[in-house]
């Protein structure tokens, strides 16, 4: 069976980093493989998330479907059985980081399953298949915690693992809230390190973090305005911005999220632990609230490369606290 040529034009690129990463967890090509009475589904999955990606093609199944376009796609997204997906696929699996991502969708789009790839781009495909109505079902150990694991802690930086073996330790270290924040060195330098240590090498030039802090609820609109109005006070740009960081408890914000897909930029999340070990000098009710240190100031610290502030923070319509760390 061929292709449906009705369906094989490229999305637009959306919010998703637009060069994939060497190792692969960023899935920008996907695949949507359905059977002929499903279309009609696959044509919805892709009008839905189709913008979010680079290209997305709907490819009718047959019986070697998956061999015949392994290497063409970062993910498949197999509207059929998990079953089914496991076994044309399980012989053709080789290494977890070179493999395409597999997503299983049941065709009243009610759950979104990850098989393989979850850190490599199947968590992140899963996510997007929520939009529709699906539950994504995260199995990998540190989402199924409410943790970021390495990989997506990678994916947020803009960078790549080198050495994917290490992560079997240092994500045990997520799970164990023993890893605290990436040590971020400059060069020319020589690094001699263990096993259990995972190196990330930069997609692109540093720049500044924006350390956040925000109410429930809070909308898009308030997060960009309030990013712009602290960056606009340095002579800075959202092109200037290296990434978003906060904490834990700010995890699926929708509005915080949202605001940094607007602007191109990854969300890192740190542990209470972390960001009370970066404590920033401004004072903040929510450690005495609720046992947090200011989430703005302290993310800023942590995730800047100098561990330093170039702006203390500040609230912006009672919304939006942010801070900016270099």
């Amino acid at each position: 069976m061929s292709t449906d040529t009705n369906d094989t034009e490229s999305g637009e690129s959306g919010g998703h980093c637009s060069t994939p990463d060497s190792d692969g967890e960023v899935a920008e090509e996907i695949a949507i493989i359905s059977f002929e009475r499903k279309l009609d589904t696959a044509r919805e999955i892709k009008e839905g998330i189709g913008d979010g990606y680079e290209r997305v093609d709907i490819v009718e199944y047959h019986g070697d479907v998956f061999e015949e376009h392994w290497g063409e796609y970062d993910c498949f997204v197999g509207l059929m059985a998990s079953g089914i997906a496991m076994r044309k696929t399980a012989p053709l699996l080789d290494d977890k980081w070179d493999d395409p991502a597999i997503v299983v969708v049941d065709e009243e789009l009610t759950w979104a399953i990850p098989i393989t790839g979850g850190h490599h781009g199947a968590n992140q495909v899963a996510h997007d298949l929520s939009q529709l109505g699906a539950v994504p079902a995260m199995t990998t150990a540190s989402e199924a915690a409410g943790k970021q694991g390495v990989e997506s802690k990678a994916k947020a930086l803009d960078t790549h693992v080198v050495n994917g073996d290490s992560t079997v330790a240092t994500n045990l270290a997520v799970l164990n809230d023993e890893l605290g924040p990436v040590a971020r060195l400059d060069g020319p330098k020589a690094v001699l390190v263990g096993d259990d240590v995972t190196v990330l090498k930069r997609n692109a030039d540093d720049g500044v973090v924006l350390g956040t802090g925000t109410v429930s609820g809070v909308k898009k609109s308030q997060v960009l305005d309030a990013w712009e109005a602290a960056l606009s006070d340095l002579g800075l740009e959202f092109s200037d911005v290296d990434f978003v960081a906060t904490g834990t408890r700010k995890e699926g914000e929708e509005g915080l999220y949202d605001a940094a897909q607007e602007i191109g930029a990854g969300v890192v999340l740190f542990e209470k632990e972390t960001l009370a070990e970066f404590e920033g000098p401004s004072p903040s009710r929510s450690k005495e609230l609720i046992g947090w240190p200011g989430i703005a100031e302290a993310s800023a610290i942590a995730g800047g490369r100098e561990h330093e502030l170039a702006r203390e923070k500040e609230r912006f319509d009672d919304a939006v606290t942010v801070a900016v760390g270099r």
